[in-house]
């Protein structure tokens, strides 16, 4: 402990600053995005758009492939202006992109809007992690990153609980929560932010980008290192689907009553404070829980870990992160549910942070960041692949709503929402809504989505074993 406390006082204030604001975005960030599948495709009498999954799809998908993307060009106009003056214009986006969200309804305006706030999160991720990496040394690097990655998960579970208990008043409030959040951070990078000790790059901007791609080519060029990335998409694209799909499969096959009845029986007022007042808990709550595992679990894990080659910690990762998300995909038992995010969580804790320290041990001495750099493209591209994912194949293999107009032979494009369908469905069969749960269950098997995440997952685990045998030399 005195360690801690000794290393904890070597960080600057800028430091502390930056976990600050980074506390605050991924508050505001995770508080829309783990509710913005639903939000999406919610009914619109509920006060959400009513989008069609395939909709829903290409919007997240396509806005977080861009966001994940854009960084390389960010990065180095962060470079050129500074980090101070790139956090300000990145804040003025957000708060107002954030805003402006909650305000529009129609698919082009909600893409261009939400494109818009990617704009200045792409902004914002380059600098704070470059801050943090100037503001620590040799010597507490290691307790700096880990508290980094702490701060990232802490706003990762307080923005999606808070949103939650908003969206049962009113789903504008989410991004009123999520904008007044970006707010104060704007407060605290003018009066509390230092811009750290850095070269000031004297290149014009066309001329830093140009140097930039121009790296990422000369990596791509290694071939054999090329195969990784694209292997990597696959795990990815089944991790995102967490995001994309599981809150809308949660809550259109799950129901969670028992789960706030056991609960209630434990502990009443923590079951009264994280539930509904119908009695259940809502979907985004339990995807929440992957962040508060990540805050417990993730020193004890890394540190297991630590002792194993990295791809050998990352294909097992992966594995078991596929097989969580499989697991929770072909389950309408509830504690089984929180049972597979356990798993899920533990295997992105494994392979998650393990891709990028096996980057850095097979890349060329000389080369090891411009290595690095690109451990982002596979991130984009998962986003972009899993959208059409969560999109036409959830539809297809999940979607209550399209099985339940198959179910009434209603044309797909006759609007009644989720709800209207059921209650119509329950009238003309004579069931209530577990006995109709269940007929359209058994008679489409909407499991069949989560076995198709098990089967890409392990796809990519098996790529990556022949990978490391045969294509790659250099074990690490």
């Amino acid at each position: 402990m005195s360690g801690f406390l000794k290393q904890s006082k070597s960080f600057p204030g800028t430091f502390w600053a930056a976990n600050t604001l980074e506390l605050f975005e991924r508050w505001a960030y995770y508080g829309i995005f783990n509710l913005l599948a639903l939000y999406l495709t919610n009914s619109t009498e509920s006060g959400a758009l009513g989008f069609t999954q395939v909709e829903k799809g290409m919007i997240m998908g396509i806005v977080n492939a861009i966001l994940y993307f854009l960084p390389v060009i960010t990065g180095s106009i962060a470079d050129k202006f500074g980090y101070k003056k790139v956090l300000v214009l990145a804040f003025g986006i957000l708060a107002s992109g954030y805003y402006f969200m909650g305000m529009v309804s129609s698919f082009t305006s909600v893409f261009i809007t939400f494109f818009y706030v990617a704009i200045g999160a792409a902004l914002f991720k380059p600098i704070i992690s470059a801050t943090i990496a100037k503001t620590t040394n040799d010597e507490n690097a290691s307790l700096g990153f880990g508290i980094f990655y702490m701060i990232v998960n802490i706003g990762g579970l307080i923005g999606p609980v808070l949103a939650s208990e908003l969206r049962e008043i009113s789903w504008n409030y989410i991004f009123l929560m999520s904008s007044a959040s970006i707010v104060v951070n704007m407060i605290i990078v003018l009066f509390f932010y230092k811009e750290p000790d850095r070269t000031m790059n004297s290149d014009s901007l066309s001329k830093s980008l140009k140097i930039v791609f121009q790296n990422i080519f000369n990596v791509l060029k290694d071939l054999r290192f090329t195969l990784f990335l694209v292997i990597i998409i696959g795990a990815w694209t089944v991790y995102w689907q967490y995001f994309y799909s599981l809150p809308v499969f949660i809550e259109q096959w799950t129901d969670t009553s028992a789960l706030y009845n056991s609960l209630f029986k434990l502990w009443p007022g923590f079951a009264m404070a994280i539930g509904t007042d119908e009695g259940i808990i809502l979907a985004e709550k339990i995807i929440a829980l992957d962040a508060f595992l990540i805050v417990i679990f993730q020193v004890i894990i890394s540190t297991f870990i630590s002792r194993f080659r990295p791809m050998h910690s990352m294909t097992a990762g992966i594995l078991i992160n596929s097989l969580g998300l499989c697991l929770a995909a072909i389950t309408r038992n509830p504690f089984f549910l929180l049972s597979s995010i356990f798993i899920f969580s533990v295997g992105e804790m494994i392979f998650s942070p393990k891709i990028l320290e096996y980057i850095g041990k097979i890349a060329p001495n000389d080369k090891a960041a411009l290595y690095m750099g690109t451990q982002f493209l596979p991130i984009a591209f998962g986003n972009f692949i899993g959208g059409f994912i969560s999109g036409g194949v959830y539809d297809n293999l999940a979607n209550r709503t399209r099985m339940t107009r198959d179910l009434l032979g209603i044309n797909t494009d006759f609007e009644l929402s989720l709800d209207q369908l059921s209650a119509k469905a329950m009238e003309e069969l004579g069931m209530n809504y577990q006995e109709l749960t269940d007929h359209l269950w058994n008679l489409n098997h909407p499991g069949k989505f989560g076995i198709v995440l098990a089967g890409l997952g392990l796809t990519t685990f098996i790529a990556l074993i022949i990978y490391d045998k045969y294509f790659f030399t250099k074990k690490a």
